[in-house]
């Protein structure tokens, strides 16, 4: 072989042999087997996903977030009577518990206004404070006091007035919330301070004070009415008490006055003395035994 043609063919198989080892080192010729570590950067960078920090929230420790304002509800009809309490234009207070009547004394300052606690009509009015401690008679206690009748059926009283309103007579026609007289110090309220008696009980004739004084339990009622459920009755409390009782039930709480309680009982001899009276024509004495004393068949 000539020596010219063995040159040309050493510089082929080297380069063959090169490019080889190029190759299996570096993948393809000039691109590396393995990928760079870092993409080359061209062009907008690629956008990654991330979620979006939460807001905080700032409020006090403890305390739940303010919510809107509650939506006003107006209280179940429970009645078709209308009431107002029975004190207007003061603050007031009352006790809830039985003392010695089923009443309660509603404390407000002198001149207050006593108002109608229902439609009706006016019953009695008392215009004189008769109370005198001396006797403590009960059914002077209340001392100037109005009662209407309401158009529930119930009687309604206020006593311890200083005054009673102009136009208040028995038989005139009031409104729920109208004017019947002040709040004072009348009556056995004369050593307190100054109070409304309010009290509830059904209509009797005069001489039964004492149902007038208070028979049903008011709180519950001036609760409601306070609050403003305004159509919470005693009516069917006051009717099947009055069922119970009877119109006219018998007085026993503060019946009689201090005079008649100190007084003694009278004295009566075992053995009753007859007395004569006046002949008959037959001229035979006819003996009548003292009625106090005498048995019952005989009087």
């Amino acid at each position: 072989m000539r020596s010219g043609h063995f040159g040309r063919w050493a510089a082929v198989v080297g380069a063959v042999l090169l490019t080889g080892a190029c190759t299996q080192a570096n993948g393809l010729a000039g691109v590396g087997a393995k990928p760079p570590s870092t993409a080359p950067i061209t062009g907008t960078p690629p956008a990654t996903a991330t979620s979006p920090a939460p807001t905080p929230v700032h409020q006090s420790a403890g305390r739940p977030p303010k919510g809107d304002d509650p939506v006003q509800v107006p209280p179940p009809k429970l009645s078709k009577y209308t009431y107002a309490f029975p004190v207007k234009g003061c603050k007031s207070s009352y006790q809830r518990k039985l003392l010695v009547l089923p009443k309660t004394t509603i404390w407000a300052k002198r001149g207050c206004t006593f108002v109608a606690p229902v439609d009706g009509v006016v019953d009695e009015v008392n215009l004189q404070d008769r109370w005198s401690p001396a006797t403590d008679a009960g059914e002077h206690r209340e001392g100037r006091f109005v009662t209407i009748i309401g158009e529930d059926g119930v009687r309604y009283l206020g006593g311890h007035l200083d005054s009673v309103a102009d136009g208040i007579k028995p038989g005139v026609r009031v409104k729920a919330g109208q004017a019947l007289g002040k709040v004072g110090r009348s009556g056995n309220a004369r050593d307190t301070g100054s109070n409304l008696y309010f009290a509830i009980s059904w209509k009797t004739g005069p001489a039964f004070w004492w149902v007038r004084r208070g028979m049903v339990k008011p709180w519950d009622y001036l609760d409601a009415w306070q609050k403003g459920n305004r159509t919470l009755s005693p009516r069917d409390e006051t009717l099947k008490l009055r069922g119970e009782l009877g119109e006219t039930p018998g007085c026993t709480v503060q019946c009689s006055s201090r005079q008649l309680q100190s007084q003694p009982e009278p004295q009566q001899s075992q053995t009753p003395r007859p007395r004569k009276t006046t002949k008959k024509k037959d001229d035979d004495d006819v003996i009548i035994l003292n009625p106090t004393t005498a048995p019952l068949g005989q009087r």
